[in-house]
């Protein structure tokens, strides 16, 4: 397709070194000049991928490219229990001095090269990710191969449903004639009923024509109806249960509660004739703003060289903010946090007349290394460790009273329905962290006031009362918004919004409609990509920058980037906005991206691409182009959306993402051979495949920084395991010496993991356990005692208890002394005990297939591909034909957010994507 944008069309601020408007033969011939004689790797393969950190040791090579060295693995010993990090007294500025600590976490807002420290993700050529072969093909060619697969496929897939469309339409069109014929005495104002089978219909929407959504197949709601035959009274429940039976249950559960919304089954209800009207009535509670300050006692103080100081309350409120997160050392350590924390500090110190001595006398704050929140942080530290020492009735009560406050605010009435209210609640004051390299990370978020923000409800509803003495913004009545409120914060000026929850109809029927235009994009695959090959070669530069970033959209997920306030955030890009900078060339044809991505994180990554598109960046960074200057000059994500829509309506770079990651995991699903397979093989065929979709559409990260400790602690458990077996061997011969000479002397051997170390370790761990165990039921039993009334059990009771774990003690000692373990429990013989055997050999290679999982997925965001672009219709089939309970792939909070998926589907066990 001819370019839709002219020389003139050029950005005037992007317009220093701009691409030639053509490409002439000599120019093209001129970029295949200085390629080596090396043999091109097989495009389409991620050689790295995710963000590093600048403080790494690297060897610099020209622009921008570095040699990264390779990350050593560090084995520590891992305990069952994990200490706390505890903070020492001294000042920050003090502390500044030493190492610093790297606070396992798992925060969103926290970068990820922070959290991981200086590790660089592996190398392809170290990642055994897809299945294991004995043969000598390098992975990068075997996921290459795998790629071009699954394209061949979606190609093959595209033409067929293209053809059979066709059929349809002509097949519908010969009826029509021959029902006219038919019938000529009928009524010409007989009314056609609406066709919803993949033949879309437009509408008008605020002036401009839009496509409605549909199904390529079938009507969803179709399917649907096929549900499961009820239940009768009495009958008892599967043991293994299928998406419908959890489907099911949390029906039952929830009985009651929330009646009125598990009944609303959007996708079975007809499509509205208006699309924008989002609701016809809306009843709800407004919003629920924090507590109050409470000041600090009189004897905790800000310390500033060495001597307390006095505050006015506004100004103690923002120096509590940085004092209770001291033990978040990757923000409070962060310069740039210092920096924009203290000067928001000085600005509020400036506005409330400034901070005084204990004599009254002026002190002037004016450097951050002589301030000490130690006091503070201690204060609020101590304050936390009470509140979880409390009594666990205690506890409970507490969080009845919160839950009975927040009651209210939790369900709105929508179109007369009970939906869910999502963060209802306003965010209270404190310091942003932002997330990646953000420039405004520690600028103080102020408190939102009531004066701030706008409700939005149905005209005829009762408007929510603001806090005594305050007063909204104002109300509005706009039903083609979805928010409920809305204010503006402070520190980048963004716009918050109270929106329906996950689980919420609404929130459903924007999934839905996103994994729905990722299927029509089944049907127009093959031209696109064919129309992209073609078009880089192209001689006019728009077409073939275009080109160029299609290809890189489709085959590594990159995002096509938008325009960014520099002043307000970081200098986040993608792909339409990559600069001269963040590309670097290797021959013969490997891309080197390295910049800031969504969300400030940067991404690192080295694709081996085909030989024309590398050809085409090196022209596109051609002489006299330098740092700062656009790669693609001539082209911007809005020009690009537009050209996609003239394949699609409503088809954006963005689509390609969600279809990408649904495509590869529905042929990898079709292929699977899941008979006789255990629960957990299951399971991990399942995780498999997402790791392979993942890879595929490069949705992969670093290593968590708490991997290796994780992996320690399922290790140790797996060893736990076959420790017990060993003794319950051990038992065997207790009973029946002979066994040993039937069985053979290698059946009793220890296991070549244990060594007497850990065995004693362990022993001092079980022993722990036991003694935690006893402690937690005996206070436990105590306070059901006191609820109903009764004197509580003294505390010689909990001694006579104890004597369980001390004489458990005393038996690991003298099985170590004496190398025999007596047989243990009533009635017990030999066979129970080759039993309890069998029993423990499941548990083992259950988790070591664990195990094996979970070291596959340190390097691979399955989350992200499950939640965000694999459509949950492929894992409720899944599901109902491998008959694995859902629960096993989605947690309570991903099976509300895709209720529509599951219900949907129902038992069905032949949808596909």
């Amino acid at each position: 397709m001819p370019s839709d944008i002219s020389d003139d069309d050029v950005p005037l601020a992007r317009a220093s070194h701009v691409s030639a408007p053509t490409i002439s033969p000599s120019t093209d011939r001129e970029m295949d000049k200085s390629a080596s004689k090396a043999r091109p790797g097989p495009p389409g393969a991620s050689i790295r991928h995710g963000p590093v950190d600048d403080r790494m040791d690297i060897d610099s090579t020209p622009n921008g490219n570095a040699k990264r060295k390779s990350r050593s693995s560090i084995n520590q010993a891992v305990k069952y229990k994990e200490e706390s990090d505890s903070d020492d007294g001294a000042p920050l500025a003090k502390r500044q001095k030493s190492k610093h600590k790297k606070a396992e976490s798992d925060s969103d807002d926290e970068p990820i090269a922070r959290k991981n420290g200086p590790k660089l993700p592996p190398s392809i050529k170290e990642t055994a990710t897809l299945e294991s072969s004995d043969d000598n093909q390098p992975l990068g060619t075997k996921i290459a191969q795998r790629k071009a697969d699954i394209e061949k496929a979606a190609a093959k897939e595209a033409k067929a449903l293209r053809a059979d469309a066709k059929a349809k339409a002509k097949a519908k069109s010969t009826s029509k004639k021959d029902v006219k014929e038919e019938s000529d005495d009928e009524p010409l104002a007989k009314p056609k009923k609406r066709q919803s089978n993949g033949v879309s219909s437009t509408k008008k929407v605020n002036g401009v024509k839009k496509e409605a959504e549909s199904d390529s197949d079938a009507p969803i709601a179709k399917k649907a109806k096929k549900a499961a035959p009820a239940s009768k009274k009495g009958k008892a429940a599967p043991a293994t249960k299928t998406a419908r039976s959890v489907k099911s249950e949390s029906k039952e559960n929830s009985e009651g509660e929330d009646d009125e919304e598990e009944g609303y089954r959007w996708w079975d209800a007809p499509k509205k004739e208006d699309d924008s009207i989002k609701w016809t009535t809306l009843e709800h509670n407004g919003v629920l703003f924090p507590p109050p300050y409470e000041p600090l006692p009189k004897n905790v103080k800000l310390y500033y060289d060495g001597q307390p100081v006095n505050l006015h309350v506004e100004a103690e409120e923002v120096a509590t903010f940085f004092g209770s997160m001291l033990h978040s050392t990757q923000n409070v350590e962060n310069p740039v946090f210092q920096k924009n924390f203290f000067n928001d500090f000085k600005d509020i110190l400036r506005k409330t007349g400034g901070a005084k001595d204990m004599n009254g006398n002026p002190v002037d704050i004016k450097d951050f290394k002589k301030l000490d929140f130690t006091k503070i942080f201690e204060h609020y530290k101590a304050i936390s460790d009470a509140k979880k020492a409390r009594p666990a009735a205690e506890k409970k009560a507490e969080k009845a009273e919160k839950e009975k406050m927040e009651a209210p605010y939790m369900y709105c009435k929508w179109d007369g329905r009970k939906e869910k209210v999502g963060n209802f609640r306003v965010e209270p004051p404190g310091l942003f962290r932002g997330r990646g390299e953000h420039p405004k990370t520690g600028t103080v978020k102020k408190r939102v006031m009531p004066e701030q923000v706008t409700i939005n409800i149905g005209k005829e509803a009762k408007v929510p009362d603001p806090p005594p003495g305050h007063k909204w913004k104002a109300v509005q009545h706009d039903n083609k918004a979805t928010w409920l409120a809305m204010w503006q914060e402070n520190v980048n000026g963004n716009y918050k919004y109270v929106m329906l929850a996950a689980n919420s109809s609404i929130k459903g029927q924007s999934d839905f409609k996103k994994f729905e235009k990722a299927r029509e994009l089944k049907k127009h695959i093959d031209r696109i990509r064919a129309d992209y090959t073609r078009e880089l070669k192209s001689e006019v530069m728009a077409d073939r920058q275009r080109a160029t970033a299609m290809y890189l959209i489709d085959k590594f997920a990159l995002r096509a980037g938008n325009e960014k306030d520099t002043e307000n955030e970081a200098e986040t890009v993608g792909c339409c906005s990559l600069k001269y900078e963040h590309v670097t060339l290797k021959e013969p044809n490997t891309v080197i991206f390295d910049f800031l991505g969504k969300d400030s994180i940067r991404f690192y990554n080295e694709f081996v691409v085909d030989r024309q598109v590398f050809k085409n960046l090196k022209m596109f960074k051609k002489p006299p182009k330098e740092d700062g200057d656009d790669i693609f000059d001539r082209l911007t994500t809005s020009q690009l959306n537009k050209h996609l829509s003239s394949y699609m309506p409503g088809l954006t770079a963005k689509v390609f993402r969600t279809y990408n990651a649904s495509w590869t995991m529905s042929q990898l699903l079709q292929k699977l051979k899941v008979e006789d397979r255990t629960m957990a093989e299951k399971i991990k065929l399942y995780n498999d495949c997402n790791r392979e979709v993942a890879i595929l559409c490069n949705h992969k990260r670093t290593v968590g920084a708490s991997h290796e400790a994780q992996m320690e602690k399922l290790t140790d458990r797996i060893k736990g395991l076959k420790y017990q077996k060993w003794r319950t061997k051990m038992m065997m011969l207790d009973l029946d010496p002979k066994l040993k000479k039937k069985k053979g002397a290698e059946f009793f051997e220890l296991d070549p993991d244990l060594d007497e170390a850990w065995i004693e370790q362990h022993q001092k761990f079980l022993v722990e356990e036991q003694k935690s165990k006893i402690q937690k039921k005996f206070e436990k039993d105590n306070e059901k005692l006191q609820a109903e009334g009764e004197k509580p059990m003294p505390e010689k009771e909990l001694k006579e208890r104890l004597k369980a774990a001390t004489e458990l003690e005393a038996k690991f000692k003298k099985e170590n002394k004496t190398k025999k373990v007596e047989a243990e429990g009533k009635g017990v013989t030999v066979e129970k005990l080759t039993t309890a055997i069998e029993k423990l050999d499941e548990r083992i290679r259950t988790l070591e297939l664990q195990c094996a999982d979970r070291e596959g997925n340190k390097e691979v965001a399955l989350g992200t591909s499950k939640i965000n672009y694999i459509d949950p219709r492929l894992t409720v089939v899944f599901s109902n034909k491998f008959k694995v309970p859902i629960e096993k792939f989605f947690s309570k909070t991903l099976r509300d957010k895709f209720k529509w998926a599951i219900e949907s589907v129902g038992d069905d066990e032949t949808w596909e994507f």
